[in-house]
């Protein structure tokens, strides 16, 4: 069996009320369910600003062994404080697997995928982030080019672009990911909150450019035909 989450005490360092904390399960690609495991000795600390490396945690698969990166874990205090929750024995980073492992973990008896509920922005990245790691790229990280809009996510073999925004991912935004991406010889899938213009939509049908949208459940929905490809084949 995989780690099932746990619940720990914590106070707001703020407001000092109490809470009763239990870490988020998220599913490895063997279907177990994995959780960081929470320091109960451990204090709280407040999220005063994002910082894309400590947002993530390498925590080990018990079932099989596997390592690798999830959302740290956070709560959200009544008061406003964001709270980063003290985590036991962190791994060190996951390491990039090989293409092959990669191309393996896409298509072979993938279990459904375990999406996020979005509240935020960050959720929205959080669910693309996920959602890739269960097609098949291990390596997510945070692109070395900032789009125009919306954040960029780049993995061995993948550039994507999120978009946590209420407007319409444009022609021009799904043209920028495309020649970035050509640039650097890489694919690239587009995932947005509030769809796609019109002419976006028939530029990326042309280009080959796989359009998602997130729903609040945090599961991207295919939008065009290079999109139902990719949910079907992985990475």
């Amino acid at each position: 069996m995989g780690r099932m989450s746990e619940s720990v005490p914590v106070r707001c360092p703020a407001c000092r009320r109490e809470h009763v904390y239990a870490a988020p399960s998220y599913p490895c690609v063997c279907g177990a369910p994995v959780a960081p495991p929470l320091d109960p000795r451990g204090a709280a600390t407040v999220v005063s600003h994002r910082v894309w490396d400590e947002d993530w945690i390498a925590v080990r698969c018990e079932a099989c062994g596997r390592l690798d990166e999830w959302p740290y874990p956070e709560l959200g205090c009544p008061c406003g404080t964001l709270l980063r929750i003290p985590v036991a024995g962190e791994e060190p980073p996951a390491q990039p697997a090989a293409s092959v492992a990669m191309v393996d973990a896409g298509t072979r008896d993938r279990p459904a995928f375990q999406p996020v509920t979005i509240r935020t922005a960050r959720d929205a990245v959080t669910a693309a982030a996920l959602y890739l790691r269960w097609l098949g790229y291990r390596d997510i990280r945070r692109a070395d080019q900032r789009p125009p809009s919306g954040i960029g996510l780049a993995a061995r073999g993948i550039l994507a672009q999120v978009d946590p925004t209420v407007r319409p991912a444009s022609l021009r935004d799904v043209e920028c990911l495309w020649l970035t991406a050509m640039t650097e010889s890489t694919g690239c899938v587009y995932f947005s909150l509030a769809g796609y213009a019109d002419d976006a939509r028939v530029r990326a049908d042309a280009l080959g450019v796989p359009l998602f949208v997130l729903d609040l459940t945090g599961t991207p929905q295919p939008m065009n035909e290079p999109a139902d490809q990719l949910d079907a084949a992985g990475g």
